[in-house]
C-alpha cells in the first residue's frame, strides 16, 4: 500500500479538524472553500504554537479557552467604514428613494464582523432621515467580533480612510460628528446602536429572519464552497420582503445559485438585487 503524500494527510487532518469543531462547538466550517481554511489554519496553528493540525484539534477539544482564539483566524474581521464607497453611494442614489416608501423598515448586515458595515449604514440611513423607522440586525458567527463591533472603539490612525469613504459615498456630514477621539482610539456614538439588535448567527446552520427590506452581506460568500453559497443566498431569498434588496460584494454574484430567478439587478455593477415581486 503506498503512502500518503504529507499534503494529504494534512488535508485528512484539517477535515477531522472541521468536523470535532462542529461536532463539540456547532461551528461549522466544513463547507467553506478549503484553500481559505487552509490558509487560516496553517497561520492559526503555527501562531498557537501546535505542530500539526492533529494536535492543534486535540487542544481545542480538550481547551475550550482555546476556541475563541481559533475563531480569530477562521473567521474574517477585516472590513473598513463605507468600505468601496461607490457601492454605498449606489444605497444612498438608487435605494433609498424606494425605501422612503415604506413607514418602518429592516436591515440585516449578515456577517458584520467588526460593525464597520454596521455603522456606515446606520450613519448613511441617519443622513438619509431613514434612521428612526429603521431596526438593524448586526449578526456574526463569532462572539468576540459581535462584542468589538457593539463596542464601536477602533484605531485612530484607520479615522482617514474611513473619513474619505464616507466622502466618497456622498456623506451629507462629517464623519467627526459621529465619534470621540481619546488615547489612540475613537469611540463611535452611542446613539448610532439605539435602533441596532446584535445577535450570534450562523449562515451556515441557522434560520433567516423575515421580512427584510434591505440584506447586505459583502465579502462573506467568498470563503464558502458552492454548497454553501448556495445555502446562504436561500436562506437570504426567503428572509427579504417582496421588492426588498440584496447587497453582494464585489467579487460575489448570483450568476450560477439555483436562487438567481427570484432575483433582478437592480445596481448591476454595485452587485445589488431586488427579490421579484411574485
Amino acid at each position: 500500500m503506498s503512502e500518503l503524500a504529507p499534503a494529504k494527510i494534512e488535508d485528512i487532518e484539517i477535515r477531522l479538524l472541521l468536523e470535532a469543531l462542529f461536532l463539540k462547538y456547532h461551528y461549522d466550517f466544513r463547507n467553506y472553500a478549503m484553500a481559505s481554511i487552509k490558509r487560516r489554519l496553517k497561520q492559526a496553528r503555527e501562531q498557537l504554537g501546535f505542530p500539526t493540525f492533529s494536535a492543534l484539534q486535540e487542544g481545542v477539544l480538550h481547551d475550550p479557552a482555546l476556541l475563541p482564539r481559533l475563531l480569530r483566524y477562521l473567521t474574517v474581521q477585516v472590513s473598513e467604514m463605507f468600505r468601496d464607497p461607490t457601492y454605498f453611494k449606489a444605497v444612498r442614489e438608487k435605494l433609498v428613494p424606494h425605501l422612503r416608501t415604506y413607514p418602518s423598515l429592516k436591515v440585516w448586515v449578515a456577517g458584520c464582523s467588526n460593525g464597520e458595515e454596521l455603522y456606515s449604514l446606520v450613519i448613511l440611513f441617519r443622513e438619509e432621515g431613514l434612521e428612526d423607522r429603521t431596526i438593524f440586525y448586526a449578526t456574526d458567527i463569532n462572539h468576540q467580533a459581535l462584542e468589538a463591533a457593539e463596542a464601536a472603539v477602533y484605531s485612530l490612525d484607520r479615522i482617514p480612510l474611513f473619513t474619505e469613504n464616507h466622502r466618497k459615498s456622498g456623506g451629507k456630514s462629517s464623519l467627526s460628528d459621529y465619534y470621540q477621539a481619546a488615547y489612540g482610539r475613537v469611540s463611535f456614538a452611542k446613539t448610532l446602536r439605539r435602533n441596532v439588535v446584535f445577535s450570534d448567527h450562523s449562515l451556515v446552520t441557522d434560520a433567516g429572519f423575515g421580512e427584510m427590506h434591505l440584506i447586505s452581506c459583502r465579502n462573506v460568500m467568498i470563503y464558502f464552497n458552492r454548497n454553501l453559497q448556495d445555502r446562504a443566498l436561500g436562506l437570504f431569498k426567503d428572509s427579504i420582503a417582496r421588492k426588498g434588496f440584496l447587497g453582494l460584494g464585489a467579487k460575489e454574484s448570483l450568476r450560477f445559485s439555483s436562487h438567481a430567478n427570484a432575483f433582478v439587478d437592480f445596481v448591476r455593477e454595485q452587485k445589488i438585487y431586488q427579490r421579484r415581486a411574485e
